[in-house]
């Protein structure tokens, strides 16, 4: 697993989803997976190599690179060495094509779901919040903006909430949170990640009240 996490830092390089990232997502899973009856080895193993694939798809302007569809071909030869068998190596190959949030590609597994919902926790909270930053500052993308939602949607997410983002320059937390950020907490499969989701997401929605207010000039 050392020699794994060693491969995984020098394919990390995005602050949002270095590997940090993935070893608070990592953490996440063991603990929603303290109540389930799940298969450690694919449950590790997925959570590891989640986000192998987000290079390529942060440099394919085309847009047509899904990391979680990318990372699920690479994972297969990164898993190799570890010697696992061919169902437990299509079982993490489930898990890592499943755990995002904008596919129509759903966790059917314990484990998958299990992925989901830490993967999207690391999203909500005061590291949300940080995350969301990091991510605005690599893309040059707006601190806030005041915008028509729908209006939006239309041109920028190929018309749907959960689309994929055409300009990340026209991007912003509060975007984020209004098309996906708020609902992720009644997407989540698990108990525990569903009570935790409701806690980090009125964090997330108080923070932005306040630079709602601040920005103008209200505080």
């Amino acid at each position: 697993m050392k020699e794994l996490i060693k491969k995984l830092e020098k394919e990390l390089s995005c602050s949002a989803h270095d590997i940090d990232h993935t070893m608070r997502v990592y953490n996440l899973c063991l603990e929603l997976a303290k109540n389930e009856k799940v298969n450690m080895d694919v449950l590790q193993a997925s959570a590891l190599l989640h986000d192998i694939a987000r290079i390529k798809e942060d440099n394919d302007v085309s847009g047509k690179t899904d990391h979680a569809v990318e990372g699920a071909k690479m994972a297969l030869n990164l898993l190799g060495p570890w010697g696992l068998s061919e169902a437990k190596i299509k079982a993490i190959q489930h898990c890592i094509k499943t755990h995002r949030f904008r596919t129509s590609n759903k966790p059917k597994s314990i484990e998958a779901k299990i992925l989901f919902d830490a993967d999207k926790l690391d999203a909500l909270g005061a590291i949300g919040i940080a995350r969301s930053y990091v991510w605005v500052g690599k893309n040059n993308a707006k601190i806030y903006t005041d915008v028509d939602l729908k209006k939006y949607i239309k041109e920028n997410l190929s018309g749907s909430p959960t689309g994929r983002i055409k300009d990340k320059r026209k991007h912003s937390p509060q975007i984020e949170y209004e098309t996906k950020h708020k609902f992720l907490a009644g997407k989540l499969y698990t108990k525990q990640g569903k009570k935790i989701a409701k806690e980090r997401t009125k964090f997330y929605k108080d923070f932005l009240e306040r630079l709602q207010k601040e920005i103008n000039g209200k505080l």
